[in-house]
């Protein structure tokens, strides 16, 4: 016998039909999966051998400038809260130094890199230029600067032999990597292999510059989203030259007040998440220090060295599994598994394990109710799908995601990791509902969204708009 649906909001208007009742049981489930998860997380947290081992980490990634940082970036995910307050200082010390892992350069070093690539002093590239950097990034600095034509530009530069250091670092990532699973139990094999394909595309800032011009053609317009055009022309392999776009970064948008950062937190939504199921590409890395407020009030997003494009098929895979698990119907999001290599021991996962796997990552957005996403909440449901030293889900952690899949859904645990920063509250799989199943939009941000995109319809990008 077929299990019913235990909710009726959740089938509602599904191209599938599906009607049950129950949506009382689905309710509190998911309060108790998802609200008990934090509790756990911190007990696992206070182990003094897990503390240990993460100051060994910082050893062993402290020369490991580029590398280090983006691992940085990557734990920023996990919220402070959840370590127990009698380790939080400590803890908290041995993250910033893979959080600020970034060289300290003086600005005549920086100088000396542009002059390198353009060949020229600075002075005949650009009519001003400030030699305080204003932004960090993994592996370089930002910059303002005004071009000679009077145009406010951001001047993204690489540290000097930055390019050499990740490399070897990259090289010398498998020697560590026993050290890195023993406190980052997330960096699997997969993930260093996708690091090392990601770190070393990055090292290109002119195809970054290429990648962003086309991001921001596809947003040109946008309502309430703004990608800075970057300018190809005047960018090298270390040098990135953009629009210059002002605006309040992420700590001054944790400081508003809950509204605005609940409309803050939906654009982000849409556009790290939203944007892989409408246009088949998206920005693998979502990170508070890569969006702002501009003074419009549309949210931008900048650097796009980590960027990706999937196939259609790939794409619908992914969409029709979140259907499946959406409406607990378990043995149908095993067998597409099943059927797409993501579990090749097929004897080893049961269906419950299965669905209760995909729901402890996904089930933010597959329940029909609002959910406000806390810290603990965010770092809670990441460590539990991920941490090999939880008992949960043994047989599905052995599992090998695809590569093809396996960036699709860091981005999503990234987002889920900066809303939870927010601290924003909205019905997740109402907006959702807009590229799971093809539904219109019920909040006034859809509503823009989708009268922008049906004005794109007769545009001349080839880029693919569901339905």
């Amino acid at each position: 016998m077929a299990k019913q649906v235990p909710t009726s909001r959740l089938a509602r208007g599904t191209k599938l039909g599906v009607v049950a009742a129950g949506s009382v049981l689905r309710t509190q489930r998911t309060r108790l999966t998802m609200r008990g998860r934090s509790e756990a997380v911190r007990a696992r947290m206070a182990e003094e051998s897990m503390l240990r081992t993460t100051e060994q980490v910082v050893m062993v990634l402290g020369t490991m400038k580029g590398v280090a940082m983006k691992l940085g970036q990557m734990m920023s995910v996990l919220d402070l809260d959840l370590v127990p307050e009698s380790h939080r200082e400590r803890f908290q010390k041995r993250l910033a130094v893979l959080r600020n892992a970034a060289p300290t350069v003086s600005f005549e070093s920086m100088r000396r890199v542009i002059e390198e690539d353009f060949d020229k002093p600075l002075d005949e590239i650009f009519a001003e230029f400030e030699p305080e950097p204003i932004a960090a990034a993994s592996i370089g600095q930002v910059y303002r600067a005004r071009l000679h034509n009077g145009r406010v530009v951001a001047v993204k530069v690489q540290y000097p032999g930055i390019d050499a250091a990740v490399r070897a670092d990259l090289k010398n990532l498998n020697m560590f990597r026993k050290v890195l699973q023993s406190a980052m139990p997330w960096v699997t094999p997969a993930v260093l292999d996708e690091l090392r394909l990601n770190m070393e595309s990055e090292l290109d800032y002119h195809a970054e510059a290429a990648t962003q011009l086309q991001i921001a053609e596809l947003y040109a317009g946008h309502p309430f989203i703004a990608v800075p055009r970057s300018l190809p022309e005047l960018s090298t392999t270390r040098v990135l030259v953009s629009e210059y776009l002002p605006g309040k970064g992420f700590e001054e948008i944790r400081q508003l007040p809950r509204a605005e950062r609940d409309r803050v937190g939906e654009i982000i939504y849409r556009f790290y998440v939203g944007s892989l199921f409408t246009f088949h590409e998206f920005c693998g890395d979502p990170h508070p220090g890569n969006v702002l407020l501009a003074e419009d009030g549309r949210v931008g997003f900048l650097d796009f060295g980590l960027f990706n494009r999937m196939d259609a098929d790939h794409v619908r895979f992914e969409k029709i599994c979140l259907r499946a698990a959406a409406e607990d119907r378990a043995e149908d999001l095993r067998e597409l598994m099943i059927q797409r290599g993501v579990i090749d021991s097929p004897e080893e996962i049961g269906a419950e394990e299965c669905l209760e796997y995909v729901l402890s990552a996904s089930e933010w957005c597959l329940i029909d109710e609002e959910l406000t996403i806390t810290p603990e909440l965010a770092s809670g449901a990441f460590l539990l799908a991920v941490d090999p030293r939880a008992s949960e889900f043994a047989g599905m952690k052995q599992q090998n995601l695809p590569p093809e899949h396996l960036f699709s859904r860091r981005a999503d645990f990234l987002t889920f990791g900066m809303l939870g920063q927010l601290d924003v509250t909205a019905n997740w799989h109402r907006i959702a509902r807009e590229w799971i199943y093809d539904e219109p939009p019920v909040t006034e941000l859809g509503t823009t969204h989708h009268r922008w995109l049906a004005e794109q319809r007769d545009g001349t990008r080839g880029v693919p708009i569901e339905s």
